[in-house]
């Protein structure tokens, strides 16, 4: 019998996302087919997928041991995610000369899925680097009797999720610094540079807003600049390498002796990266922003705000694990009003809050109770906006004409008093 050859052998995932990119986070369940086109019909082992995670970095070093002796140090270092094996067709064992438990594939194109669990821990976003990376990976395996092992490897993408809407990520960076340039025994006036940026997390695509004052009491010309730098830090053997990349960056007007310039909300804005790495023990991946002053023939004034760059962007609205008094500092307008000359009568409580709404809210406060009775303290865990409103205006009218008489009815002394 003549058998079949195999014409593709190949992985698909199944696309969480509307984008066609197989992007996934810690926890998502990984799924896909690995696909098999055959001319003929062929014989099969085995079918078997091998997942794995993991951040490497490696380099090498030149030393000298003598004046004619130099050796190479290698520096290696990995991280293990998480390893799957699964078998999709067939035995694992490797008894090739056994022509029992084989699996016949007829001719045609086939599709064996697959699925798996990313681990609930925190994984380090996908990354390239110059000395390391970290990789996901999907490896299919298909073993014949008497024939070479077939296989194929593709990648998937993995993000740990930063959410820059935290009380950390939404702190201002702000610094300051002076020079004083000194030549011999002359010295010139001091360079001093201020700066300021809104928060510390940003998402690619958006624009930092600088704000800064430059002030040159210097004999010399010089030139503002600020600038994104990402920096590359891999770890091994309790040695470093450290790689750094410009992101972007912007020139500002240069500055005579004894001018100053303010910038204004000046707008740097982030291309496509990366984000920030922070929780692999080998690799880091970090940013900052660095504003400084270019002064020829001296070191230039450099202050550096660090940055974080994540995946997830500002909310519209601010935080949401902002204070509560900040999401409602904007409705208290209404305290600053100008008080009446003649002071108004306050409203009554059922003017204000009918019997259905003091019904709920005493089923409301019953169940509060209780809820900390269980929980032997107050729950602050989840406050609800709340709203502050002036007293509905007094007037000599009655709005419910119909209810004080009946009132005055039920009670006549009222009227006496």
């Amino acid at each position: 019998m003549v058998l079949g050859k195999v014409k593709s052998f190949t992985i698909s995932y199944d696309c969480p996302n509307d984008n066609n990119i197989p992007v996934y986070a810690s926890g998502d369940s990984v799924s896909g087919r690995v696909i098999i086109e055959v001319t003929g019909e062929i014989r099969a082992r085995s079918l078997a997928i091998h997942a794995r995670g993991q951040a490497k970095v490696r380099w090498t070093e030149s030393r000298n041991a003598g004046s004619n002796t130099a050796y190479t140090q290698n520096y290696t270092e990995e991280v293990e995610y998480f390893n799957h094996k699964d078998l999709l067709i067939g035995h694992d064992r490797d008894d090739d000369d056994s022509e029992e438990g084989l699996t016949t594939i007829p001719s045609g194109k086939h599709e064996y899925p697959f699925s798996f669990e990313l681990p609930q821990i925190p994984l380090a976003t996908s990354f390239e680097g110059k000395y390391g990376s970290v990789r996901y990976w999907v490896k299919a395996e298909l073993h014949r009797p008497w024939m070479l092992v077939m296989k194929v490897k593709k990648e998937f993408t993995v993000f740990e999720h930063i959410d820059v809407n935290t009380p950390l990520l939404l702190s201002p960076q702000a610094g300051t610094k002076e020079k004083t340039l000194c030549c011999w025994f002359c010295s010139s006036g001091p360079i001093s540079l201020s700066a300021k940026i809104e928060r510390k997390g940003y998402t690619p695509g958006e624009s930092i807003h600088i704000f800064a004052e430059i002030e040159n009491c210097s004999s010399r010309m010089v030139v503002p600049k600020a600038a994104i730098y990402q920096t590359q830090t891999f770890y091994a053997k309790g040695k470093m390498k450290e790689v750094k990349h410009l992101v972007a960056n912007l020139r500002g007007e240069s500055l005579s002796s004894g001018k100053t310039e303010s910038w204004n909300g000046k707008l740097l804005k982030i291309p496509p990266v990366s984000p920030s790495i922070v929780d692999c023990s080998i690799i880091r991946v970090e940013y900052a922003l660095t504003v400084y002053v270019d002064i020829p023939g001296a070191m230039n004034l450099t202050l550096n705000l660090p940055l974080v760059i994540g995946t997830i962007p500002l909310h519209p609205f601010g935080s949401r694990t902002s204070s509560v008094s900040s999401q409602c500092s904007g409705n208290l307008n209404w305290l600053s009003l100008a008080l009446p000359e003649r002071p108004e009568a306050p409203p009554s409580y059922a003017e204000i809050v009918s019997e259905q709404q003091r019904r709920n809210n005493l089923a409301t406060t019953a169940v509060r109770d209780e809820l900390e009775r269980v929980f032997e303290g107050p729950l602050f865990a989840y406050i609800q906006e709340f709203r502050y409103q002036p007293p509905p205006v007094y007037s000599e009218i009655d709005p419910n004409p119909d209810q004080a008489n009946q009132n005055r009815e039920v009670n006549p002394c009222c009227s006496s008093r």
